[in-house]
């Protein structure tokens, strides 16, 4: 186990203040129209890096565009039972354990990169992508500390060249598009507060948190790289519950409900609202709070200061499955984005309050869903009454992989590269934090330190990098 004092010791510097330094326009063509005139000859070299379950399922997002070639498939379980369908329908593509093996033996063959991986591996794979010029699709969150998306944002702009895309898919669907419009013709505006709530049940809870130490060691499953699979991250025995999608729950591998599901709830709000990141984390209530699980449920509080002409905005997120916040007049039903992934083989069951979010302003209140879901204005009188303001919102050119590959082709520009998404990755790896401790924290905004706790300001460096996987960790 991790206790304060040594890992103060083994962060050392790392900790100390980080010294980290500061850190479009779409095409005409729509990827309908740049099908029919480039047929099936332009295609971007695409290596697929995790092919099982999510990873999968992204490879499939891209074989539907038309526009990937998928040229390599790397998994750390390649040969399992969740990959051999990816497997069979690629069977000229080269296979690979080991990223670096790949990077290595046919780096000249590619051109992107999809990175569908538990949260812990991402950073490693997407900035030895950069570094060799390959554009990069990577799930959210793009980095598992604060530490690690500073460094994929700061990798990004010193290769300009190279185009990066986060997967929050709802980034190329109508809800972007409405919120966007919404916002430039003055319909929300003097935003100060936001209620996010994500209330399914999530795979650790019924687990006991009274848990005193890490699961015991198991037999590796043969064919695994289980090395490999723990990439930067401390060693820890194989056990089954952290792979197959177990792996969220954990701080040492995941981000929990905050950083798997706020990026579908919160992106806009906090792009559009240009809201960077908070100047105090407050974790209000934690319930079934242990120092190894996320808790069974959390209401954590964000706080924003004034933006330009923007009031200051608080934003407070709910997980739990009985942890609802409560809900305005005139709220109506709660409804599920029928578009919504599948997670790790599972779809996310219909309740009574599915994922969303509250936007309240001086004169409105929204209420909106996840992913691609659109907002609506509430009570359904006021929003009659607004109906002849609102503004035309026009329709997206390309999905979310769409998008990426035709950025790569120079044809648009990828809506959540790693400039918009880094902070946001930021804002939910503080409240990991906040979640983690059990602890306010005072964040000061223009330094990046946390102002109030040397032990958390050492935590977003995190752990130092095993032995082996420092380089990744230098731009």
């Amino acid at each position: 186990m991790v206790t304060r004092r040594n890992f103060l010791k083994k962060a050392g510097v790392a900790g100390a203040g980080l010294a980290l330094g500061s850190i479009g326009s779409m095409s005409t063509l729509s990827a309908e129209s740049l099908r029919r005139v480039n047929g099936a000859n332009k295609k971007v070299n695409l290596a697929c890096v995790g092919i099982g379950y999510r990873g999968g399922d992204i490879i499939k997002e891209f074989e539907k565009t038309g526009f990937a070639n998928v040229v390599a498939l790397c998994d750390v379980d390649m040969g399992a039972k969740h990959t051999q369908e990816i497997m069979g329908k690629y069977p000229k593509a080269k296979r690979f354990k080991n990223f670096r093996e790949m990077f290595d033996k046919m780096g000249n063959e590619i051109e992107a990169v999809s990175v569908g991986t538990p949260d812990h591996s991402h950073f490693p794979i997407c900035m030895m992508a950069i570094a060799l010029g390959k554009h990069v699709y990577v799930e959210k969150p793009m980095g598992r500390t604060f530490y690690e998306a500073e460094l994929l944002m700061q990798a990004a702009k010193k290769y300009p060249n190279v185009v990066t895309q986060v997967g929050n898919q709802g980034h190329s669907e109508a809800n972007y598009f409405q919120f966007k419009a919404w916002k430039e013709a003055g319909i929300i505006k003097d935003v100060t507060e936001v209620v996010a709530h994500m209330n399914s049940a999530r795979r650790w809870h019924g687990w006991d948190p009274n848990i005193y130490k890490l699961p015991e060691g198991q037999p590796i499953p043969q064919g695994m790289d289980w090395d490999t699979w723990l990439m930067s991250v401390p060693y820890h025995d194989y056990n089954e519950k952290y792979h197959y999608g177990n792996w969220r729950c954990w701080y040492d591998f995941g981000m929990g409900a905050l950083g798997d599901w706020g990026a579908h709830i919160l992106d806009t709000v906090h792009e559009f609202l240009d809201l960077g990141l908070p100047y105090e984390i407050n974790p209000i209530m934690l319930e079934g709070h242990n120092d190894y699980f996320f808790p069974m449920s959390s209401t954590i509080q964000f706080r924003f200061p004034r933006r330009r002409d923007m009031p200051a905005l608080d934003i407070t997120w709910y997980d739990g499955v009985n942890n609802q916040p409560p809900l305005p007049r005139g709220y109506g039903e709660s409804e599920l984005d029928p578009n919504i992934p599948t997670v790790a083989g599972g779809k996310i069951e219909k309740r009574n309050l599915n994922p969303g979010k509250i936007i309240y302003s001086k004169d409105l209140i929204f209420k909106g869903g996840s992913h691609g879901s659109t907002l609506s204005i509430i009570p359904e009188e006021k929003a009659k009454e607004m109906a002849s303001q609102l503004p035309p919102v026009p329709k997206s050119p390309s999905n979310h992989f769409e998008n990426f590959l035709l950025a790569c082709m120079g044809e648009e520009k990828t809506r959540s590269p790693f400039e918009i998404f880094g902070p946001l990755s930021q804002v939910f790896s503080l409240g990991v934090m906040a979640q983690r401790l059990n602890t306010p924290l005072l964040f000061d905004r223009s330094t990046k330190v946390i102002t109030n706790n040397e032990f958390a300001n050492a935590m977003l460096a995190g752990l130092p990098p095993r032995k082996g996987w420092e380089e990744f960790y230098k731009i």
